[in-house]
């Protein structure tokens, strides 16, 4: 079967109504609307959290349930009066999809509204094997989650901010497979996250660490043409940080924090006054190749004694209690430098032994908090596992849809 040109689709569906409801007030009630969860929230207590006047209130969910994003939880008894309607967010009334560009490996994750995973893939990846086989593989796992047949590749412009689900040109459905493509038209774009340095704004790679051959090219450009969906692009510490933070999955109160990940190399997501830090050109985060040991051994950035060489020497070595002194070491750094509240850990290197890098790297914490007589900042493993990299690329597209575009 051919091309399906989806324009009609998208003019119509859930998707382009998503992105065309990028406003403040709406995205207020949308992100009431999705932390209430099941038991939903009342217009009036919408008008009260967001300080709009509840006329207001009416006519944003009003269309929010007539394109199918909200609808009613049931009724809630007042202190007075007629009981209230209360209404919630529908989850699958759209679709964001994250993947992750590991070294060696592509994870990719299909979330709905709520950011809770409700498909995911994983396959090889060789990130050196240049951007035409890696442009064709985050395609074929896309349209794989999607569940479409990838097309030939074209060469074809679409702005960064086009409607979701617009003639996506080189994907094609197979007959039969409706409800895939209407869950197709229903996603917003797609978020890739990777490692770094690269420019987060222009969606272009730097000198990523061991493959400078990606200097300069523009990923997020050449992802848009052959998906025909929007794409933002980011650093996988930095993604995996933004999905921490729109989940409120550091707890309670806690406004900065450090996510150090630990996998093929080393990096950190900073949330500093409840945002992602990246920096004025978008390159904060690159922890890994902080020096801590002058002439020591090289490494792939091209310095030498950085710490991602040290920890990735020590984890080949078989030592991961080096290898969490180490880390524990650059964490006291930013401890010192920051002041953040919280240190997280990932990455496949910690989930293979989590026990032993929270112990090690608390070790080294706790020894300078005594040493400065303050309370030690605690440390603790990021939930999501693995696959916390991709949900939080998928947050790189849901994020500004709630007004949590800084979170």
């Amino acid at each position: 079967m051919g091309g399906v040109n989806r324009t009609n689709a998208a003019t119509e569906g859930a998707g382009a109504n998503l992105l065309a409801l990028r406003s403040h007030n709406t995205a207020l009630v949308l992100d009431l609307l999705r932390t209430a969860g099941e038991e939903g929230i009342s217009r009036l207590e919408l008008a009260e959290r967001t300080g709009l006047t509840p006329q207001a209130v009416s006519k944003i969910t009003a269309r929010l349930r007539a394109d199918g994003l909200a609808a009613e939880a049931g009724r809630r008894a007042s202190t007075g009066g007629k009981p209230r309607t209360v209404l919630r967010l529908v989850p699958d009334a759209g679709h964001a999809v994250g993947v992750h560009l590991d070294r060696d490996e592509l994870r990719a994750a299909l979330v709905d509204l709520t950011g809770t995973v409700v498909a995911e893939r994983r396959a090889p990846l060789d990130l050196g094997a240049g951007a035409g086989a890696v442009v064709e593989g985050v395609a074929r796992e896309v349209a794989g989650l999607l569940g479409v047949a990838a097309g030939p590749a074209v060469d074809r412009e679409v702005p960064s901010e086009s409607p979701a689900g617009a003639d996506r040109a080189g994907v094609r459905a197979d007959a039969g497979e409706a409800a895939a493509g209407s869950v197709a038209d229903a996603v917003l774009g797609v978020g890739v996250a990777l490692p770094g340095p690269l420019d987060h704004a222009r969606g272009v790679l730097h000198r990523v660490t061991g493959f400078p051959e990606w200097d300069g090219f523009p990923l997020r450009d050449a992802l848009a043409r052959r998906l025909g969906m929007p794409v933002v692009v980011d650093k996988d510490t930095n993604a995996a940080a933004l999905g921490l933070a729109v989940g409120e999955e550091a707890g309670p109160g806690v406004g900065s924090f450090a996510y150090l990940h630990l996998g093929t190399g080393l990096g950190a997501g900073l949330v500093i006054g409840g945002g992602v830090h990246r920096g004025a050109r978008t390159g904060a985060g690159e922890f890994g190749h902080q020096v801590v040991q002058l002439d020591g051994p090289p490494c792939t950035c091209g310095g030498r004694g950085c710490i991602e060489a040290l920890c990735l020497a020590a984890v080949a070595g078989g030592d991961l209690d080096e290898a969490a002194r180490v880390l524990g070491a650059g964490a006291a750094n930013l401890v010192g430098l920051l002041d953040i509240d919280l240190v997280l850990l990932g990455g496949r290197t910690i989930a293979a032994a989590p026990d032993t890098f929270v112990r090690g790297v608390r070790t080294v914490l706790d020894a300078r908090a005594r040493r400065e007589g303050t309370p030690a900042v605690p440390v603790r493993v990021a939930p999501g596992g693995e696959r916390g990299v991709a949900e939080g690329a998928a947050q790189l597209l849901l994020a500004p849809l709630f007004g949590r575009a800084e979170a």
